[in-house]
């Protein structure tokens, strides 16, 4: 089956590499989070692998050979590793059904194609802090839920639920359908500060360099911007997710900003 070619770096703690590793791994219905496999290793005991984790729609990404020695720090790994995730995602079902037993409107956040890991560990830390219900990234062109989210995280991954989709717009469309109202960070949105976040609420954070996609961006009922003061054009995408997370914390918990003297 066709596998991407790109690859982020990954911490070689989170690999488990060799086949029988790998194949062991997949059997005890460990939390798999990408399959990573050598360029023209596919075949003979590899196959069934591919095939168990295309099953369970584990992401497949084919590498050098070089870049899998490099991530598996010497330890032999015959042309396939797997990278475990550092905690077990969820689905967005969870989440709604979470804000429901706390008797809260939901609040989401929704990230799309954030690769940097040290980005999406510290919006997952916000997120916690914020009475945030979960987080949600899509499965392909994402930092994923490895050591390094984990750190960056400080501990709020073990308290906030996370799910990863195939389709992040398509999501979209079935959160507007549960009352959901979608806001999405974008440099050509209205003021931030003028809307209403109490509702039922999910906001959209895209990268720094390319921001939310376009069609992401389409079917956001919303889309916000944060004013910049300054030279430079643009927040680190989790300081953006930052300050909208805690405008809609202060309006959810019913609290005033204080006005300067």
């Amino acid at each position: 089956m066709p596998m991407d070619k790109e690859e982020n770096g990954l911490p070689a703690s989170d690999i488990i590499a060799g086949r029988n590793a790998v194949a062991e791994a997949l059997r005890s219905g460990r939390e798999i989070d990408r399959l990573l496999v050598a360029h023209g290793a596919a075949g003979g005991s590899l196959t069934p692998i591919i095939a168990k984790c295309s099953q369970r729609g584990i992401l497949i990404k084919e590498v050098s050979p070089q870049k899998l020695d490099a991530l598996c720090g010497g330890v032999s790994h015959q042309g396939v590793a797997v990278m475990a995730a550092a905690h077990t995602y969820c689905q967005v079902e969870d989440m709604l059904a979470l804000a429901e037993e706390r008797g809260e409107s939901p609040f989401l956040i929704l990230c799309d194609e954030i690769e940097d890991p040290h980005n999406l560990g510290a919006i997952i830390r916000t997120a916690e802090a914020c009475g945030v219900h979960g987080v949600v990234i899509p499965k392909r062109r994402s930092a994923s839920l490895n050591a390094t989210v984990a750190k960056s995280a400080s501990g709020a991954l073990e308290y906030m639920k996370v799910a990863r989709v195939t389709n992040l717009a398509a999501l979209i469309d079935q959160l507007k359908e549960k009352g959901l109202w979608i806001y999405g960070a974008h440099m050509e949105g209205q003021s931030w500060c003028g809307q209403s976040y109490a509702g039922p609420t999910a906001l959209v954070i895209g990268s720094e360099g390319r921001g939310i996609g376009r069609l992401v961006a389409q079917r956001c009922d919303m889309l916000v911007s944060l004013p910049m003061f300054g030279k430079i054009n643009s927040l680190n995408a989790s300081v953006a997710a930052g300050v909208l997370m805690y405008e809609a914390a202060r309006q959810r918990s019913g609290t005033r900003a204080v006005e300067p003297k």
